[in-house]
């Protein structure tokens, strides 16, 4: 069967869905999904058992509209619309739309067991030259490999997080997560050999979380949504106030 998935973008929308995709992908079937344009690089190296489409803005039809038009002309078989709420279309008039999480309610729409969203690690091709060369940049103006440092991740989307400083150990240095190359999945690396992850609520908590990397002292989470918009986590987070750190809270520990 040909399945299509509606979920055009963001990036953290995507993450959390691709094990969606994977669990129709093992029962043998060929998933179809229009993305953004700007995200083809990234989920094109992650996962190429998708037939992703690229898609171009066209406001009022970018969403939906297009997206379906397309995997309908495709004769997808099931099109399964991953969106929890969206203007002029009536997602949240389903009966479970007031009583879950946004990525549960992916879950649920798309018949998939909850738990495959921790399975990202199975259905991601990671690229280690990739993450090498990006790992070697920004250890290079550390001084070498073996420094311990901390990543910081603080823009998801259209918001900037704040936090208290004082949470990373004097002479840690910190390195902020930023747009070196043009796949989110280069960092994985950098990831997992860092003392400690502090993240907004993003696209790189998503990753984290669901390829449960780290371990559990060393992440730290920062929220940005209320709670409906506010991904489950299936692995412990330090949490942090977003504008002002808890002075109660413990310096992070370095590795």
């Amino acid at each position: 069967m040909k399945i299509g998935i509606i979920q055009s973008r963001g990036l953290g929308d995507l993450v959390i869905s691709l094990p969606i995709a994977d669990y129709y992908r093992q029962q043998g079937h060929d998933i179809y999904w229009p993305i953004a344009r700007p995200f083809m690089t990234s989920m094109t190296l992650a996962a190429p058992w998708v037939n992703w489409i690229p898609l171009d803005p066209d406001p009022g039809s970018y969403f939906y509209d297009t997206p379906k038009d397309m995997l309908e002309k495709l004769a997808c078989d099931e099109i399964i619309p991953l969106y929890q709420a969206l203007t002029h279309q009536n997602f949240h008039t389903t009966n479970y739309f007031q009583h879950t999480k946004f990525d549960q309610y992916k879950y649920i729409r798309a018949q998939v067991p909850f738990e495959q969203k921790w399975r990202l690690s199975d259905c991601v091709t990671r690229h280690r030259d990739r993450e090498q060369e990006l790992f070697d940049k920004i250890t290079a103006s550390l001084g070498g490999q073996d420094r311990p440092y901390i990543l910081v991740h603080v823009s998801g989307s259209d918001h900037r997080a704040a936090f208290d400083t004082d949470v990373i150990p004097k002479d840690t240095p910190a390195i902020e997560i930023t747009e070196l190359t043009d796949s989110i999945w280069d960092w994985l690396m950098a990831i997992e050999r860092a003392s400690a992850v502090i993240c907004v609520d993003s696209v790189y908590s998503n990753i984290i979380d669901q390829m449960r990397l780290l371990d559990d002292d060393s992440r730290y989470f920062i929220p940005r949504s209320h709670i409906g918009l506010t991904p489950v986590l299936g692995c412990y987070w330090t949490w942090l106030d977003n504008l002002n750190l808890s002075k109660q809270a413990q310096t992070i520990a370095v590795k």
